[in-house]
């Protein structure tokens, strides 16, 4: 045995040689391809992390019993929004339902319709939400006198007088409210310098005019709009 080994001494010796030049002539070969390999593994893994811990869509939705003209609570949002069937439906329902007397208001007072569906749903969650089935208050306008009849506004959250707001007898009556809201406060005139059919720049505009202090207000009104198409009823047939 010990012969044999002594026989390969010389082939083993010469292969060894043959693997030490081949290493000399290539090792930056070698580092540079497992350097690749190892960024490669790194990066699979970050984005397998990424998709793993990254937050779901939420539904874009309003509190109803948050402020809304002057003092509306900011809501969080995604950049991806999630909907179910029963709140398309819900939403379909109410522009189908007052569609007319948004088009009714735009001709009167210079409104778009879609800025007023999309602030009337946003602001009354479809209609579904306690101050609009009690209140009839689709816009949530607040009451600020002192001195108030009573029917004339309830408070939702305290006993603070902030939290009151104003009482319509119909939905009709609280879509009128807005638009004369919007028509006399000093705060919002700008708005009617801008075309009828820009509803980018009305949504924008009511924003930075303090209608809410969400920060996400004039970009969810524009989801809605050109979620739902609101927009073709700003030209009225």
């Amino acid at each position: 045995m010990f012969s044999k080994l002594l026989l390969l001494r010389p082939r083993l010796l010469a292969y060894w040689q043959i693997a030490l030049h081949w290493w000399e002539r290539h090792w930056v070969k070698v580092l540079a391809i497992a350097f690749c390999a190892y960024l490669a593994a790194e990066r699979n893994l970050t984005l397998q992390l990424e998709l793993s811990t990254s937050r779901p869509a939420i539904e874009l939705s309003r509190s109803a019993e948050g402020p809304a003209l002057t003092a509306s609570q900011p809501t969080a949002v995604t950049v991806t929004q999630t909907i179910d069937p029963a709140a398309q439906q819900a939403q379909r329902a109410y522009v189908q339902r007052f569609k007319k007397v948004a088009q009714a208001e735009m001709e009167q007072f210079g409104i778009p319709a879609s800025i007023k569906l999309a602030q009337g749903l946003l602001e009354s969650q479809a209609g579904e939400s306690p101050l609009a089935t009690r209140n009839n208050n689709h816009f949530g306008i607040k009451c600020f006198s002192r001195k108030c009849a009573e029917g004339h506004c309830r408070n939702f959250a305290d006993d603070s007088h902030k939290d009151f707001f104003r009482i319509y007898k119909s939905a009709w009556e609280s879509y009128r409210a807005h638009s004369l809201l919007l028509k006399r406060e000093e705060r919002y005139q700008q708005l009617f310098r801008l075309p009828k059919d820009d509803y980018r720049a009305w949504a924008e505009g009511l924003a930075e005019a303090g209608y809410a202090t969400d920060p996400q207000y004039a970009q969810k009104l524009i989801r809605l709009i050109e979620g739902l198409q609101l927009q073709r009823f700003d030209h009225p047939a």
